[in-house]
């Protein structure tokens, strides 16, 4: 058992799990710019003190998952005795943050070697990174199924009824079920790489989803969905590409355990980072 502390840099948007229920993949880097995945986590049912934001500092005591082949994949020992320690702010033009990501996480720039390096040697190769693209290419999204499985949905209310999950303990939950909105989306990025690769992954960013959907309640109701849909879309591409775009933008990027090692490109997207450019000059010492 390790006592970890954390710098929580990513989310990813709730899926269904057999064993979990519903949960959530969230990965953070500690103090000398190591990465941490940590799952499972049964993120909404947490007490809201313990609900930790992006670029929070956690601690708690975590053991390797064994069930993850990925090495940097730890559980925590006990969910409920996560902590929040602090805050790492944006102030100085992200100077901290940078600091940490850029300066002593390692930064990738070319997604080839990633790949090669999974699947030859998959258990010790890292399936987490900070990627730097070389040109950004555009931003897009795809239709996809608007609702859970039905007959799975149906399974994993039973199992929850039962106590069958893992963190079945809250009971509210446990009767009630309530999952997550299935976002009707899947959003991607397009970029070019330093090999002048051209490459096009999918965001799986929490606050993605959180976007669309609160895009989706501020528009007209008077309004068809696609109309409704079409806004809150534009929104999301407004913040992730007119704005994002101008900003010095580089990607969390994770593997899908299912995918890592099997797959030439198990790799998505997991998070953002988007600094403002500042003179350096204005940045002694960093």
């Amino acid at each position: 058992m390790l006592r970890e502390r954390i710098l929580i840099t990513a989310k990813t948007y709730p899926t269904l799990s057999k064993k979990y229920g519903e949960t959530v993949c969230t990965a953070g880097l500690r103090e000398d710019g190591s990465w941490v995945r940590i799952y499972p986590i049964p993120f909404r049912r947490l007490d809201e003190k313990q609900q930790y934001e992006k670029y929070e500092w956690i601690e708690g005591d975590f053991v390797r998952n064994t069930s993850d082949h990925r090495y940097e994949t730890l559980r925590p020992t006990d969910v409920n005795k996560i902590i929040v320690t602090g805050k790492m702010e944006p102030s100085n033009g992200w100077r901290e943050r940078k600091a940490l990501v850029l300066g002593k996480a390692r930064v990738e720039t070319k997604l080839t070697p990633l790949c090669e390096a999974i699947k030859n040697t998959p258990e010790t190769a890292v399936s987490l990174a900070v990627f730097k693209p070389a040109r950004l290419l555009g931003f897009d999204w795809e239709s996809d199924e608007r609702e859970w499985d039905k007959e799975r949905m149906a399974e994993m209310r039973d199992k929850a009824r039962q106590s069958e999950f893992d963190f079945a303990e809250a009971d509210a939950w446990r009767l009630t079920f309530e999952t997550i909105n299935k976002l009707p989306y899947r959003f991607f990025y397009k970029f070019e790489d330093a090999d002048k690769r051209v490459i096009r992954l999918q965001l799986l960013d929490w606050e993605c989803g959180q976007l669309f959907w609160n895009c989706f309640r501020c528009t007209n109701k008077k309004l068809g969905l696609a109309e409704r849909e079409k806004e809150a879309l534009a929104k999301v591409k407004q913040r992730y590409w007119d704005e994002f775009s101008q900003k010095e933008l580089c990607f969390f990027i994770g593997t899908l355990q299912q995918f890592h090692g099997y797959s030439p490109n198990p790799w998505n997207i997991i998070g953002v980072f988007y600094p403002p450019y500042v003179n350096q000059l204005e940045l002694p010492g960093f």
